[in-house]
């Protein structure tokens, strides 16, 4: 079988045109990302019309009964993964996490306070930035000077300060942490690129917010679990829609929600359920990295990873090829063979293969068999 790079079509000797199919296209992209197959020919079986009502869920008022069925029962699959305590909110709202940089010190940054921010990529460098375009905001820790590495544990934390931000996974270094330091100020964590991956204590958290386009459903979408005490702090001076308690006291219905994402969220959250919840799901996680990285591990240095061992990510997999010219040769050859998304972000470099709940483990098999294919070819 050859590849011809123009046409975006396998060819077989017979010169008979074979397209790309969903099962010959292993998607590693860093988002939007991979959704499971089930959930979308779900979607497409009731595209036209959702459950005998004659129209879209897309057709459909955001403020009339069907809809507002889907809407409470992905509120509550969530409640139940995550087993989000009764004094949390859940809330979807739009604009993606860079929103939610803007709004948390909008919201909860007051004249006299500090808020402190752990420093462990692109993302929580872009949460300080807009913070401190609202008050004051300082690093409580950086990886910065050992190139985001690792995941800065040795947290420094001021007095005064009202909240700390974290970003619980960094899909661009490929790190991802593994424990929550105890803090006694409230913490809001970024999980935009982890959240669902794993079972996670809420009650550690003041906040969580999250994108929904990594492990939830297509972007369009992003989720808010906040703390109702730590909701009453928030100040009341900005303008209403950017107030987290608009849409709290609303349901998110205050204003038209991404109704359709939300239906996709729900789906994906039954398909959760599905596979076991999220302990089943951090354990297939956990093999379908390993996978990759027992790989790069067992290479003797023609593959390495960015990350250090000890903080590596189950999600985002970074890694080099030793000698640049094969990288290129590897991207270039894993493209032809069905590999979509390998390409390193464009601040780093190298490879990344983002593994996220829906990547099926047949899709890292064949990327682990791929790189050792290509090692034994040109090691």
């Amino acid at each position: 079988m050859r590849y011809n790079k123009g046409a975006t079509y396998f060819f077989n000797y017979t010169n008979e045109v074979e397209p790309l199919t969903r099962e010959t296209t292993y998607n590693f992209n860093a988002g939007p990302s991979a959704l499971p197959t089930v959930v979308l020919e779900r979607a497409q079986a009731q595209l036209l019309d959702f459950e005998g009502n004659g129209m879209s869920i897309m057709e459909m008022s955001h403020r009339g009964k069907v809809y507002e069925a889907v809407h409470n029962a992905a509120i509550e699959r969530m409640r139940k993964l995550y087993n989000i305590p009764e004094d949390y909110e859940v809330i979807f709202m739009q604009g993606g996490a860079s929103l939610q940089f803007s709004m948390i010190p909008m919201n909860f940054l007051s004249e006299g306070e500090t808020a402190g921010y752990v420093m462990s990529g692109s993302w929580s460098q872009k949460a300080l930035k807009e913070a401190k375009m609202q008050g004051v905001a300082y690093e409580v820790a950086s990886s910065k000077d050992n190139q985001f590495k690792n995941i800065p544990m040795d947290w420094n934390v001021q007095d005064n300060t009202r909240y700390i931000h974290m970003t619980s996974n960094n899909t661009i270094y490929g790190t991802q942490f593994k424990d929550i330091p105890e803090v006694n100020v409230p913490l809001i964590a970024d999980m935009s690129s982890d959240i669902m991956s794993k079972p996670v204590d809420v009650s550690k958290f003041a906040m969580i917010y999250a994108g929904a386009q990594k492990n939830l459903g297509p972007s369009g979408v992003t989720v808010v679990i906040v703390k109702k005490d730590f909701l009453e702090t928030a100040k009341e001076e900005n303008p209403t829609v950017l107030q987290y308690k608009t849409h709290a006291d609303s349901n998110s219905l205050y204003h038209t929600p991404p109704t359709f994402g939300i239906y996709m969220l729900g789906e994906v959250l039954k398909w959760i359920e599905e596979q076991g919840g999220l302990e089943a799901v951090d354990r297939q996680n956990e093999m379908k990295a390993g996978l990759i990285y027992d790989v790069i591990d067992a290479s003797e240095g023609f593959y390495y990873g960015h990350a250090d061992k000890d903080s590596r990510s189950l999600m985002n997999i970074t890694f080099r090829v030793a000698d640049e010219a094969l990288e290129k040769q590897f991207l270039a050859e894993a493209a032809e063979a069905g590999f979509v998304g390998l390409n390193g972000h464009r601040s780093v470099g190298g490879c990344r293969a983002s593994a996220y709940n829906a990547v099926p483990v047949a899709a890292c098999e064949a990327l682990a068999t791929f790189m050792k294919e290509f090692q034994a070819k040109h090691a």
